[in-house]
């Protein structure tokens, strides 16, 4: 059977409020999260002033149109969408690693071609790279760290890394000689990179704590919506949708 790393890192909350009676309920299908968020930012007093002055349905408008929230995760230190490459990243990169490290009848390492391993290596290092240039773009703690125990677990394993032709870049990328991999010998790439305890299996467990730290910053940002949902992406002010 192959080897599979699964670290659980997406969890959704929205089952919290399913149980609860019907008043509750109603009290989240009314949106009082965002109706607060907009009482404490001052968007609601706004609001009542614009209400009660001359000419007021122009200046509701107007109010509601600057006080449009910006719908990223702005209760982190990384917006969604960088989080989102992180994730996506880190993905391909399981996914590459754990086709590395399976010892099952359809390893890539059971028919021993030296081409079809090195497709998949190349494979795995492309996808390390993604997720390098993905991370050097987010500004959590959380992701950095994680990123660098990865880097500093592949420095650990450069001699012999570098025996298979593959060597670590100034900016902690990867590079695959392929005549070198290809004269390599084939042992010292199963050390490598085929089952538990190697190199390759360690970056598949990397690859699922980088995503889990990445998915625990979005979620700082996450919130209940008017229809009692649970969404990506903290938002506030909606109370102005009642209005219109």
């Amino acid at each position: 059977m192959g080897i599979s790393i699964h670290v659980q890192a997406k969890t959704d909350y929205s089952y919290l409020f399913s149980s609860l009676g019907t008043s509750v309920a109603n009290a989240v299908s009314s949106n009082w999260l965002s109706d607060y968020a907009a009482i404490k930012n001052g968007s609601y007093a706004k609001l009542m002033k614009a209400y009660y002055a001359e000419n007021s349905s122009d200046e509701v408008k107007s109010m509601a149109a600057e006080t449009t929230v910006n719908r990223s995760s702005a209760l982190s230190k990384d917006d969604a969408k960088t989080l989102a490459k992180v994730q996506s990243t880190t993905d391909a990169l399981k996914e590459s690693a754990d086709k590395l490290i399976a010892t099952d009848k359809d390893s890539v390492f059971a028919s021993e071609d030296m081409d079809t391993i090195y497709k998949a290596v190349s494979d795995f290092v492309n996808d390390y790279n993604s997720v390098i240039g993905a991370a050097g773009s987010a500004s959590s703690t959380s992701v950095a760290n994680r990123v660098q125990n990865m880097s500093n677990i592949t420095n650990i394993s450069s001699r012999s890394l570098a025996k298979v032709g593959i060597t670590i870049n100034s900016d902690k990328s990867l590079s695959i000689d392929a005549e070198a991999f290809k004269s390599a010998d084939l042992e010292t790439v199963k050390d490598l990179f085929n089952g538990k305890g190697t190199y390759g299996y360690n970056m598949s467990a990397q690859a699922s704590y980088i995503s889990f730290a990445a998915d625990q910053e979005a979620s700082k940002a996450n919130t209940y919506t008017f229809n009692g949902t649970y969404a990506n992406n903290y938002s506030a002010g909606s109370i102005f949708s009642y209005w219109f």
